[in-house]
């Protein structure tokens, strides 16, 4: 069966490649000097106590494209209105993402933006911050431990925040050993792709409940979100449950204002 994400990760390392050719990391580092601030992400959501992450999800490796006519640019606008706390931009191209959906997301904006990416080298972390994303993922599965405590370091450093993505009780441990203060329970596979809610229900016990805890993926209904919070969570990323909800603004407003 197939592995998808060692798959994605396999070819981000010619993207990656190809990327630094185009553009060496030292302009990249310059570039991403021009993007000043700060954006301390757990905050939000430890002040207002619920935060819904609304993803501009055109398709996924998966189940491909989800056949909805909505662009990223109209989802972010609606998301926005409805709401939403932020949004989650993907930036890889089996997601139909593109770079610069991000920085025509913040001009279209004012909520702040994660960029959705698989993150495996420094180099995508200065390119983030020239993209103008306040945040990024990590995904404690395809790092070591040294990487995911450096990167988030050299992430706070830029004055973006990142969201520490886990799946397992090993990628648990593996983020509580750093500071990270914003820690996402992957509710799919990292194999095969399948959710299930129940994958953060599981790991809520070996969580440290003083950082924010958040459950990601697989969240279709608002009986689903209206569990996950009430079993202690403090917000929810959703991707395909919003763009392809018959309302998709009714729906977002709905999770965010649980």
């Amino acid at each position: 069966m197939r592995d998808i994400l060692a798959e994605i990760v396999e070819a981000k390392k010619d993207v990656v490649a190809k990327a630094k050719e185009q553009l060496p990391l030292q302009q990249v580092k310059k570039l991403a000097k021009a993007h000043v601030g700060c954006f301390p992400m757990n905050y939000r959501f430890k002040a207002n106590g619920w935060g819904l992450i609304a993803e501009c999800k055109l398709q996924s490796p998966s189940k491909g494209n989800f056949g909805h006519h909505h662009t990223v640019a109209e989802l972010a606008q609606v998301y926005e209105k409805a709401g939403a706390a932020m949004l989650s931009v993907h930036t890889d191209a089996h997601f139909l993402g593109r770079n610069e959906d991000i920085p025509m997301v913040k001009q279209l904006v004012s909520i702040p933006v994660l960029r959705k990416e698989f993150i495996i080298d420094k180099y995508q972390i200065y390119e983030s911050r020239m993209l103008g994303a306040d945040a990024i993922l990590l995904i404690a599965r395809i790092l070591t431990a040294h990487q995911l405590n450096e990167y988030l370091q050299l992430v706070w450093s830029l004055g973006m925040d990142a969201l520490v993505e886990v799946h397992d009780e090993e990628d648990m441990a593996k983020a509580l050993a750093t500071p990270a203060r914003f820690i996402g329970i992957n509710n799919r596979n990292l194999k095969y792709f399948q959710t299930t809610i129940q994958n953060t229900l599981d790991l809520l016990p070996v969580a440290d409940r003083s950082r924010i805890l958040i459950s990601e993926s697989g969240i279709h209904t608002l009986e689903e979100a209206k569990m996950l919070r009430e079993a202690g969570l403090q917000g929810i990323l959703v991707g395909e449950g919003l763009s392809t909800a018959p309302d998709v603004e009714a729906m977002t407003r709905d999770m965010a204002q649980l």
